[in-house]
C-alpha cells in the first residue's frame, strides 16, 4: 500500500506511478512540506521495482500556482523561517532553495519523469517541472516565470535547465519579462511537447508511460535518463564516450540484453529479468556530485 503524504497523493497503477500536489483550495502553492513530500516520493519511486515511470499533475484547475505567499511580504525572508525549516537548508551560512533542492532530487531520479501540466504553472510551478523529462499541457496551462515580478531572481537550478531545453534568447525573454504565456507559446518554443485537451490530457501521459514500461528494460532506462542528463553539461564528447562504453559493456552481457534479443528474434513480448535496485551498474567511476558552497 502507498504511504500517505500531506501535500500530494500518490498512487501505482500496473507499473505507472501518478503523483498529484495536492492543495487545491491554495492553487497547489508549494510550500516546504511539498518539497519534502515531493522528495520522499521519489525516494519511494527509485525503491520500488514496480515503478517504470512517474507522472506528475494538479488537483483542481491548476498545476501549481507557485510559493505559497500566505506569509506576505516576508515570503522569501529566509531569515523569518522556523528554526527547523532554515537548519533543513542552511550551507555554508546560506539557505539553500527549495526548489533546487527539489529539481536537483528529480535531476538524480531513476525512473522517467512526464508532467502532465493541467492548469496554471507559475514560479516554482513552471521551474520544478524544466527538471522533468516529458512535458505534456492541458490547453488550459499557462505559464509564468515570475521572478523579476516578484523582486526575485529564477531559482530550482532554472538558469540551467531552461537554456538547455529552450536556448538562452527564449529563457532570457521569459525570466526578463515575467509574463504569463499560454500552452500554446510554450508548445511553439520547446517547452512542452504536445498540448491536450483537459479530459485528454492524463490519458496521453499514460500512454507514453505504457509504451515505456511495456517495451523496455527498466535499467536501460535509468542509464539513458542518467547519459542524456549529465552530458547536457559535459565538456567533451569523451565524457560521453566513456560513459556509453562502460554501459554498453555491463548491458552486453546481462540477462536483459539477451532477452532484447531473444524476444526480438522469437517475436514475442519481452520479460526482462534485471531490476534498478540490484542490477544498476556504476558507469560513472569518476562522478561526483558537486557539494553546496
Amino acid at each position: 500500500m502507498a504511504r500517505d503524504f500531506e501535500t500530494i497523493l500518490y498512487s501505482v497503477e500496473d507499473g505507472i506511478a501518478t503523483v498529484t500536489l495536492n492543495r487545491p483550495d491554495k492553487l497547489n502553492a508549494f510550500n516546504t512540506q511539498m518539497m519534502k513530500d515531493l522528495i520522499a516520493v521519489l525516494d519511494e519511486t527509485d525503491a520500488d521495482d514496480k515503478v517504470r515511470c512517474v507522472i506528475v499533475t494538479g488537483a483542481g484547475r491548476a498545476f501549481c500556482a507557485g510559493a505559497d505567499l500566505s506569509a506576505g511580504g516576508s515570503t522569501f525572508d529566509y531569515d523569518k523561517r522556523s528554526e527547523e525549516d532554515r537548519e533543513a537548508r542552511v550551507r555554508d551560512g546560506v539557505q539553500r532553495d527549495g526548489g533546487g533542492l527539489l529539481t536537483l532530487r528529480i535531476f538524480d531520479s531513476l525512473k522517467p519523469i512526464i508532467s502532465a501540466c493541467n492548469g496554471p504553472a507559475v514560479g516554482v510551478g513552471v521551474t520544478m517541472q524544466l527538471a522533468m523529462d516529458i512535458r505534456l499541457a492541458s490547453t488550459q496551462a499557462r505559464y509564468g516565470f515570475v521572478f523579476a515580478r516578484r523582486g526575485l531572481n529564477p531559482e530550482a537550478a532554472s538558469s540551467w535547465f531552461l537554456p538547455h531545453l529552450v536556448g538562452v534568447q527564449t529563457a532570457l525573454e521569459w525570466c526578463y519579462t515575467g509574463r504569463i504565456f499560454p500552452a500554446q507559446e510554450a508548445h511553439e518554443r520547446g517547452l512542452v511537447r504536445s498540448i491536450h485537451e483537459p479530459d485528454d490530457l492524463l490519458p496521453a501521459a499514460k500512454a507514453i508511460a505504457r509504451e515505456i514500461a511495456d517495451n523496455t528494460a527498466p535499467v536501460s532506462v535509468a542509464i539513458t535518463r542518467q547519459l542524456i542528463w549529465r552530458m547536457a553539461g559535459a565538456s567533451h564528447p569523451m565524457e560521453a564516450h566513456q560513459a556509453d562504453s562502460r554501459g554498453i559493456q555491463a548491458r552486453g552481457k546481462s540477462g536483459d540484453a539477451r532477452e532484447g534479443v531473444t524476444s526480438f528474434l522469437e517475436k514475442r513480448p519481452p520479460n526482462y529479468p534485471d531490476t534498478v535496485s540490484k542490477d544498476l551498474p556504476d558507469i560513472w567511476p569518476h562522478w561526483k556530485a558537486p557539494t553546496f558552497s
